[in-house]
């Protein structure tokens, strides 16, 4: 944000000014019912040497600012026109078709920030707005403007800042200068989100001599009330999902999604059980005549705790996959036991059956028996080592051994049966595991990762709503210079034309973002 001296959005002489003509102290401050703001100007005179020092280059840096910040003033409008059209057509029809064109209300309908997120979000907002006031400062030392004052501010409950400038060597800048000034904020916004997004990218590269990414999750935390807690720990290794290698986070919920949908499919065609023959397991005949068979209440099964219901299924080829789930072939065991025990099929036991003729792994004295769940509840095997076992792996056995897929005996695996949605949202991972078992390194990856990608969408933010026409934002300047451009529009004219541009933006961004969040909340 620029404030300057004169009537507010009009670049013309005037005696009167808002600032003090005398430089004012190091540090002060108002307070106020509803403003409070800290001044200070002890950073003016380096950031006035610095940008004449760097004048040429900072011109040419910011001259590309001018362009990139009105074809998004530009850009940005029409979107939010388009989008209030497109918004009113679908509200008359009393239907929607689908999410804004930025996606807000996807965004704002998932958004779940926890108190460790919200000192991310707050940290990342007071870098993203030093970059832009930054932004400011510079363009306008390198123009000779000297700065009164940086002042950080709160009005209500909205935080911001902003850059005091001399008003009258603001005022005898050409129109392009002071275009350059004025769009500084938005393309130091812009291209501090670019550096973000590509630090990402590079993080990976940055932390190889420490760390290695892409080959497990660890597990950095597991909350109380986790439906993992007590299962899994903080610096786990999580192998495979249902025999599915995990390597990165999006693996991770790519295979969670999958297997969600694997289970509602098989809820729609056997509405009242579940039983899939990929989640069987071959048992012998002679166990299941020892194991006592589950106990009926009306149509519902019951084991004793810690046991699950088990029914049979015939397991000769594809086309005789069927369903013998009757009373007498339903037993309780233990799941710990029987997911030691070989599969009935393999993963893709159909393409398996269509090519050899069989694709059941159960020899003739066995039975594949499937468990039985609820409607809506996944079944998923979890295999996962402590990260001191995984080291010792990863130095014991080359690459080669380890793609193999070769069995290391300190894998262990346990069962999960609920909902595999909650389950995956209620820990904490990372992609990084450190090379050495140092536990207090395990962090510093996901910080990083976490900080630059709520800097990158915070400066994205910042970027799209100062490209506003809106008041009391950096478009309501931009406007204004850009108006004096336009030598044909007398002075009166140009006024009326930004009072009318800015009163319309500032009513359809209104509008558009509590379209959008209703949208997201209804």
């Amino acid at each position: 944000m620029v404030e300057y001296g004169g009537r507010r959005g009009e670049i013309r002489w005037s005696d009167q000014t808002l600032l003090p003509l005398r430089p004012i102290k190091q540090f002060s401050g108002t307070v106020s019912c509803w403003y409070c703001d800290f001044k200070f100007s002890a950073l003016n005179e380096p950031l006035f040497r610095f940008g004449r020092r760097h004048s040429r280059c900072l011109r040419v840096w910011f001259s590309i600012g001018v362009v990139f910040s009105l074809a998004a003033l530009l850009g940005v409008t029409l979107i939010i026109l388009c989008e209030l059209v497109r918004t009113t057509l679908v509200c008359a029809g009393n239907t929607w078709t689908g999410n804004s064109l930025f996606g807000l209300a996807s965004v704002i309908d998932g958004l779940h920030i926890s108190l460790p997120n919200m000192v991310y979000l707050c940290l990342s907002s007071v870098i993203c707005v030093f970059v832009h006031e930054l932004g400011h400062a510079l363009a306008a030392a390198s123009e000779g403007v000297h700065i009164e004052y940086v002042a950080i501010f709160l009005a209500v409950l909205f935080p911001g800042a902003l850059v005091a400038f001399n008003h009258s060597s603001l005022q005898a800048l050409p129109v392009v200068a002071s275009l350059r000034i004025y769009c500084a904020g938005i393309w130091h916004n812009a291209a501090f989100c670019v550096g973000c997004a590509l630090a990402l990218v590079l993080l990976p590269f940055i932390f190889s001599p420490f760390y290695i990414h892409g080959e497990s999750l660890m597990v950095l935390d597991v909350p109380s009330m986790s439906p993992l807690y007590g299962y899994l720990s903080r610096h786990d290794v999580i192998f495979s999902l249902d025999g599915i290698r995990i390597h990165t986070i999006e693996e991770w919920k790519q295979t969670i999604t999958m297997l969600t949908e694997q289970t509602y499919s098989i809820s729609s065609d056997q509405p009242s059980v579940n039983l899939n023959v990929e989640n069987g397991y071959c048992i012998p005949q002679s166990l299941t005549k020892e194991i006592a068979q589950v106990q009926f209440k009306g149509n519902q099964t019951y084991c004793p705790k810690e046991l699950i219901a088990f029914a049979s299924m015939t397991c000769l080829d594809v086309e005789k996959y069927t369903n013998d789930a009757n009373r007498n072939n339903i037993h309780c065991m233990d799941a710990k036991d029987v997911i030691k025990l070989k599969k009935c099929a393999y993963p893709n036991f159909k393409e398996q059956a269509l090519t050899n003729g069989s694709s059941c792994l159960c020899s003739e004295v066995e039975s594949c028996l499937t468990p039985m769940q609820l409607p809506g509840l996944g079944w998923v095997e979890i295999t996962y080592s402590s990260l001191e076992c995984h080291n010792r792996r990863r130095s014991l056995f080359s690459p080669e051994k380890h793609s193999s897929g070769e069995k290391i005996s300190c894998l262990q695996t346990f069962v999960y049966v609920g909902d595999l949605i909650t389950m995956a949202n209620s820990i904490h991972l990372t992609s990084y595991l450190p090379r050495w078992s140092i536990y207090f390194m395990a962090y510093l990856p996901n910080l990083l990762e976490k900080l630059f990608t709520y800097a990158c969408h915070v400066s994205m933010v910042l970027t799209l709503l100062n490209s506003l026409p809106v008041f009391f934002l950096d478009g309501e300047y931009i406007l204004e210079a850009t108006l004096h451009c336009f030598g044909l529009l007398s002075s009166r004219m140009r006024q009326s034309v930004r009072r009318c541009c800015l009163l319309v933006g500032t009513s359809y961004s209104a509008c558009f973002i509590l379209q959008t969040i209703f949208v997201s909340v209804s």
